[in-house]
């Protein structure tokens, strides 16, 4: 097996400082993967410690407690990677990204650069034309762009940064060891602007009195700053949903070596009075053991408060189903589940109508839908105005 990329060597486990745990040992790509009984191909091995070790032979040391600068990653020539297909029957491109404490993230970071794009587009088109499989790992704590490259490998892992046992982890979904039923927390857009917050992110420098340029400046000084949060209650899927910017990979996406059918839901009543109970049957209908997880997401009836089309309100992951094997799904939805905060009345409140159920494996994949009624408005918790706003803010509504 070819492991190209820097992070395929050494593998981030945990953001930057405060970030980062005290990890007892760290198990690297190669190591879970040799442990897998996976053979990694030697002379590739050997290039990129030799290309990281002289990167960083020749930089400055680094100052006290600040992370050290990612290495670019090298720039592989095509008759090398032709080698390494000619030498093995797979490739893994891993990419990596590290932020956390002294090291934001920046628009630069959130693109694959050149060297990134050109490994990826390379190893892809030299390794199907002798007809073997790619596979790209993203080592990353946050979402990268994907939409220009996502097509190019046979497969992409999702690795996040997930401890001292990153290495083994990869290495049983990779193996089929373990199938993996993981779901996107957060969504992956087309390109940074497509977040509503692109626009006011991060915000503006004020000017300070008796600082050289009006501001301050200086090692772990922070100069005074305003950033105004105006995109409201539309954050993450509820805009991309509201405002139908198709994203990469929405909220809630996951793939699985297994496929999974919903039933038509069954509620415990028509009428919304103190809670609800929905039932859903799910059934294995692959080839492979696995879990589901299945999330209920909820429409609200139009009203005088602004409301997401639909919002996560409970989500249950099955047990490990064999193929052919179902499982009857509940989950509970409370009064305060079908609430949003009222600024103008400072009260969470929902208000009455039809109310949509909608069950699916993601926000975009909704399988089954069904409805309830709340016949009259509900106010679940009145609270007293507090730290409001100098200045109105001009937020996002959809019409």
């Amino acid at each position: 097996m070819a492991c190209f990329g820097n992070t395929s060597y050494e593998i981030i486990t945990g953001g930057t400082g405060s970030g980062d745990v005290n990890e007892a040992y760290s198990v690297s790509l190669t190591e879970g993967l040799s442990g897998a009984g996976f053979v990694i191909d030697a002379g590739l091995e050997s290039q990129y410690r030799e290309y990281m070790a002289e990167i960083r032979a020749s930089r400055p040391q680094r100052r006290g407690f600040m992370p050290a600068e990612p290495i670019p990653e090298m720039d592989m020539e095509d008759a090398s990677i032709r080698e390494a297909a000619e030498r093995t029957g797979m490739a893994l491109v891993t990419i990596g990204r590290n932020s956390g404490e002294f090291r934001d993230r920046t628009v630069e970071d959130f693109y694959l650069s050149d060297a990134e794009q050109a490994l990826i587009r390379n190893v892809s088109d030299i390794y199907h034309s002798m007809g073997k499989k790619v596979i790209v790992i993203l080592n990353i704590g946050g979402v990268i762009e994907t939409a220009s490259w996502k097509d190019r490998p046979d497969a992409i892992l999702l690795a996040w940064q997930a401890g001292q046992e990153t290495g083994n982890a990869i290495a049983d979904v990779l193996s089929g060891r373990v199938n993996p039923s993981g779901k996107l927390a957060t969504t992956f857009p087309v390109k940074y602007e497509d977040n509503p917050s692109a626009a006011t992110f991060p915000g503006k420098v004020l000017p300070t009195e008796g600082t050289e340029g009006g501001t301050q400046q200086g090692f772990m000084r922070a100069a005074p700053s305003e950033i105004v949060y105006d995109d409201d209650i539309y954050v993450g899927y509820r805009y991309f949903d509201a405002f139908d910017v198709e994203p990469s990979y929405e909220f809630g996406f996951g793939m699985s070596y297994t496929d999974f059918d919903y039933g038509k839901p069954s509620l415990s009543a028509t009428l919304f009075d103190e809670s609800m109970t929905v039932e859903i049957e799910v059934t294995n209908t692959g080839n492979m053991a696995g879990k589901e997880v299945v999330q209920l997401y909820l429409g609200a009836p139009s009203g005088s408060m602004n409301k997401p089309v639909r919002e996560l309100k409970a989500f249950a992951k099955t047990g490990m189903l064999e193929p052919g094997e179902s499982e009857l799904v509940r989950m509970t939805l409370n009064p305060r589940d079908l609430c949003s905060f009222d600024s103008e009345q400072s009260s969470w409140r929902a208000e009455q109508g039809t109310y949509d159920i909608l069950v699916g494996s993601s926000s975009k994949n909704i399988r089954q839908k069904a409805s309830f009624l709340l016949e009259e408005p509900i106010t679940v918790e009145k609270v007293t105005r507090s730290l409001l706003p100098e200045e109105t803010i001009d937020v996002l509504v959809h019409e």
